[in-house]
């Protein structure tokens, strides 16, 4: 019955972006020479400006279809089941204080974070008209992951961190920046990962699935629900995202994906799996960061272009083929994660938290 509730709200949750994207796409094209994407200038990455020239104007900002969509079902449920007390509507409402509170808050604050810096680009606003530097992109997210940490410190009294094979362990006041860290880099990372038409949905979708499975797994099935939610609408955004793009995700749709991954990778005590559930994301944050400092300490680059992806582009591949083998990585990945996290706990006799 749970996971039947779960499927279909996840596809419910399809259908309702799906019928949502005829306004936002009639919205974002209208007004296509003010939402259009800015490619960075040909001085500033002629790799990258020479592969994706062809896509400014392509309008940005979709992301709002993936939280909204998730946000509008949430309100809805709760609504209905608020307002009519039936059995029925309360069985489909999945807001929950306990599983579902931060995991909302987070992704809803995260994306208006994101629509910010989004409008600050459409207004040529920050360095070369292109919105916040990366520095204040990065304060921006320390700031929510520290008021994330304090929510699970002060209000969950969470302490534990599990490491796989060996158990859950105490870590006291590390587990604050321990937090901080892990969001922090899921929201980096996914912001990386936005390069390529339909890259970072695809990844995204196999990493909120291994988590939604570990939810499930879990008892948390107001969660569960939650990310199947956020799966579907996000599978409705790929039907227009996939190459090539009608519209791209933008940072109100990246900043979200990233925060919400952290934070659920965190709530379900699942940070040390992420290199498996999110393994592209690590991938490309980890590619950015041996660019800067081989350049920093050689003086020249490594890559030709990062983010990875843009180097494989650069090396002739086609931007469907970086996608679809990133996606096909994904799937194993994730595979041997759950794997090992199954294998972990039944090791560890099932103590997570």
């Amino acid at each position: 019955m749970e996971v039947a509730k779960i499927l279909a709200l996840g596809a419910i949750s399809f259908v309702v972006a799906l019928m949502l994207t005829p306004g936002l796409t009639d919205f974002l094209y209208r007004h296509r020479t003010r939402f259009g994407k800015q490619i960075r200038d040909s001085r500033q990455a002629p790799v990258y400006h020479a592969l994706h020239q062809a896509k400014s104007g392509t309008p940005t900002m979709g992301g709002i279809l993936i939280w909204g969509s998730t946000v509008v079902l949430l309100f809805i449920f709760w609504l209905l089941a608020t307002i009519t007390n039936h059995p029925f509507f309360a069985e489909l409402n999945f807001w929950n204080r306990s599983q579902t509170y931060l995991p909302a808050g987070a992704l809803l604050f995260a994306a208006l974070v994101g629509l910010a810096d989004d409008l600050l680009g459409v207004f040529r606003i920050g360095p070369n008209g292109g919105g916040m530097k990366v520095r204040w992109k990065l304060v921006l997210y320390l700031l929510i992951a520290l008021g994330g940490a304090w929510w699970f410190w002060v209000k969950l009294e969470r302490h534990l961190v599990y490491v796989p094979f060996l158990g859950s362990f105490d870590v006291g006041m590390w587990y604050i920046p321990i937090f901080i860290f892990f969001v922090v880099a899921t929201t980096f990372s996914a912001n990386e990962t936005d390069g390529l038409d339909g890259l970072l949905g695809g990844v995204s979708v196999f990493t909120l699935g291994a988590l939604t499975v570990v939810a499930f797994w879990q008892g948390m099935l107001h969660l569960a629900t939650f990310l199947s939610v956020m799966i579907g609408s996000l599978l409705a955004f790929l039907w227009f995202n996939i190459y090539p793009a009608r519209f791209f995700m933008g940072d109100t749709g990246s900043m979200a994906l990233g925060i919400t991954i952290g934070v659920v990778a965190m709530f379900t005590n699942t940070a040390l799996f992420l290199p498996f559930f999110a393994f592209i994301f690590v991938l490309e944050s980890a590619s950015v960061l041996i660019q800067l400092f081989w350049k920093k300490v050689f003086g020249k680059k490594l890559f030709l272009s990062s983010p990875i992806h843009h180097h494989l582009e650069a090396k002739d591949w086609p931007e469907p083929k970086v996608v679809m083998r990133f996606w096909i990585i994904s799937a194993v990945m994730v595979t041997i994660g759950l794997l090992l996290y199954f294998a972990s706990v039944n090791f560890t006799r099932g103590i997570i938290f």
